[in-house]
């Protein structure tokens, strides 16, 4: 295709993501960032004193996915639980005033809202900081969410799981919505977690990062290969992906080697990094699961939607922290084509 109507292609797709309604089910957690100044090491251990400037708190895990859609769209909606403690109350807040719908997050008051505490100085991350606990989701929590997708699922276009590990998102709510997806017509993505091993049958398009391939799939890890498409563990990895969880799509992040598609019976794609300067990874693959939700819902194919999320994922990595990718510079990408 014409590099002209290829890019016009693309303007028209993104053109249709503001109608499209997207449901986001996940973990949800709090990203704080301590931005500060370092001038010294500390006389009590070989580590840096960070005196601190300033402090930022933006929506973390699957909240971040909807944060991301929601540059996007004005129909997003987000399904998770949450504490009734401090956190969870910045958390709601923070989501409510992006205008995201928060009616499908349940308030437990025996449950601590997960908190990542990110240290910056001199625009590199000293450390992180979890404060978390990990419980499953009861079984009255689980039919709540069940009962609550049933009634949503009509309205939407999409769906989309992010599963940070941290017990929302159970066999059987991932087996529900597969179901409930495949029934209605409606995509279903998943970011998944390689130690949950949850099944994902029927599902539209799974999104691993490397890493996460080679847990899911039982393989040791291997050092990437260039060109990708003579990586055969990586390779070997995505054929195992694809029969362990029956999904219509498998697109496997790569970092700076970019994405690989296995998408019907084509043969493996690869798209390359459209990365020019790498800041922070913090949040890149909810920016490019977000895009190729988007995307696919659109009416994009398996091959338009991976470039999509690659290129949005190349524009978040350029930036400091959990960083979103709005509508003007995905644009604006298009124009290197």
């Amino acid at each position: 295709m014409h590099t002209d109507t290829l890019a016009e292609r693309f303007r028209g797709l993104l053109a249709g993501f503001s109608t499209r309604r997207i449901l986001v089910v996940g973990d949800l957690m709090l990203d704080e960032f301590i931005w500060g100044k370092v001038s010294r090491i500390s006389p009590e251990a070989p580590v840096p004193i960070v005196n601190v400037t300033g402090e930022s708190y933006y929506p973390g895990g699957a909240a971040n996915v909807a944060r991301n859609l929601r540059e996007f769209t004005a129909g997003v909606a987000l399904m998770g639980l949450a504490g009734a403690d401090a956190a969870g109350d910045r958390l709601l807040g923070l989501l409510e005033s992006a205008g995201i719908d928060t009616s499908g997050i349940e308030r437990d008051a025996a449950y601590r809202t997960t908190v990542k505490s990110r240290i910056i100085a001199r625009n590199q991350q000293v450390v992180r900081v979890d404060r978390e606990q990990k419980p499953l989701a009861t079984a009255a929590q689980a039919a709540r969410a069940i009962a609550q997708l049933d009634a949503m699922m009509a309205g939407l276009d999409a769906i989309v799981v992010a599963d940070y590990g941290k017990g929302f998102v159970t066999q059987p709510l991932a087996d529900h919505l597969c179901r409930a997806a495949r029934a209605h017509g409606k995509v279903l993505t998943v970011d998944p977690h390689p130690h949950t091993s949850l099944s994902w049958c029927g599902a539209t398009a799974v999104k691993p990062n490397r890493t996460e391939a080679f847990l899911a799939a039982g393989l040791p890890p291997s050092e990437p290969v260039t060109p990708v498409l003579n990586d055969s563990p990586l390779l070997e990895a995505g054929r195992r992906l694809r029969q362990l969880w029956q999904t219509e799509n498998l697109l496997i992040t790569l970092g700076e080697h970019g994405m690989l598609l296995f998408a019907g019976d084509a043969p493996p794609s690869h798209t390359p990094t459209r990365a020019k300067d790498i800041f922070d990874v913090s949040g890149a693959g909810d920016t490019a699961i977000a895009v190729l939700t988007l995307a696919l819902a659109a009416g994009a194919t398996p091959v338009e939607a991976a470039e999509l999320a690659n290129r949005a994922s190349g524009i978040a990595v350029g930036k400091l922290g959990t960083a979103t990718v709005t509508v003007a510079e995905l644009a604006a990408s298009f124009r290197s084509l």
